[in-house]
C-alpha cells in the first residue's frame, strides 16, 4: 500500500526566504518510494508528460491519484492560508533532463501553486549539485540562492507562484524523475494551458500507439 507522510508535511513550517515555500524530505517514505520507482515508465526524452498519456504501474498510478486528492490539497491550504477548493489541477511527469533545462524562470501565473515531488535515488551528480533545484533571490544569478533542493528520496517542494518566485538548477543531462502538480487559476489563460496539455496527451497517445 502506498503511504505518504502527511503528518510530516503538516509539521513543516513555511520558510519565507527567498519566497514562501516548504521542503519535506521523505514525503514518500522509502518502501513506498521503491515501489513507485519500479512502476515508472522509461522516459528517455525531455519534456513534461501528462500522466494520462503514460502507462503507469499500480503504485505510480496510486501516487498520481493521491497528488490530486483532497488530503494534499487541504494540507497546502492549511499551511499557506489558501482557498483552493475550486482550483483545477494539472499533473505531469518528467523523466529526463536535457541541456536546455534548468534556466532561471518563474512559473506561469496561471499556476497558483507549484508542487514538485522528486522520485530519484541519491547519486554523485546530485552530490555535485547538478540538477538540484535552487530557489533564487533574483532572476540573474543562479548562485544567488537561498535554498537548494536535491531531487531525491521522495522530497516534496511546495510554493505559491508569484512574479518573484525565481528558480532554476545547474546543468544536468540524464534521468531525473519529478512529478509536477499545479493548482491552476480559473481564468482563460489557465483554461488554455489545461487544454494544451490535454492535446499534448492525445498526441502522445497517438505516437505511442503507432
Amino acid at each position: 500500500m502506498l503511504n505518504l507522510d502527511y503528518a510530516r508535511l503538516l509539521a513543516t513550517p513555511v520558510c519565507n526566504d527567498p519566497f514562501p515555500h516548504i521542503v519535506v524530505p521523505d514525503f514518500v517514505p522509502p518502501a513506498s518510494l521503491r515501489a513507485v520507482q519500479a512502476d515508472l515508465p522509461p522516459l528517455g526524452k525531455r519534456g513534461s508528460f501528462p500522466v494520462s498519456a503514460l502507462t503507469l504501474g499500480p503504485n505510480a498510478a496510486a501516487l498520481m491519484q493521491a497528488m490530486e486528492g483532497p488530503q494534499l490539497r487541504q494540507a497546502i491550504e492549511t499551511l499557506f492560508g489558501l482557498d483552493l477548493h475550486d482550483a483545477p489541477t494539472m499533473v505531469t511527469l518528467r523523466g529526463w533532463t536535457g541541456e536546455r533545462d534548468g534556466r532561471i524562470h518563474c512559473d506561469s501565473l496561471a499556476k497558483r501553486v507549484t508542487v514538485l515531488l522528486y522520485l530519484n535515488p541519491e547519486t554523485e551528480a546530485w552530490a555535485r549539485q547538478e540538477g538540484c533545484l535552487r530557489l533564487l533571490r533574483g532572476p540573474d544569478d543562479l548562485e544567488d540562492f537561498a535554498v537548494e533542493v536535491p531531487p531525491v528520496n521522495g522530497t516534496l517542494l511546495v510554493f505559491p507562484n508569484g512574479p518573484t518566485t525565481w528558480h532554476g538548477h545547474r546543468r544536468f543531462v540524464g534521468p531525473r524523475y519529478s512529478v509536477q502538480l499545479n493548482y491552476m487559476t480559473t481564468d482563460g489563460k489557465a483554461r488554455s494551458e489545461l487544454r494544451r496539455h490535454r492535446i499534448s496527451a492525445f498526441m502522445k497517445r497517438l505516437t505511442n500507439a503507432a
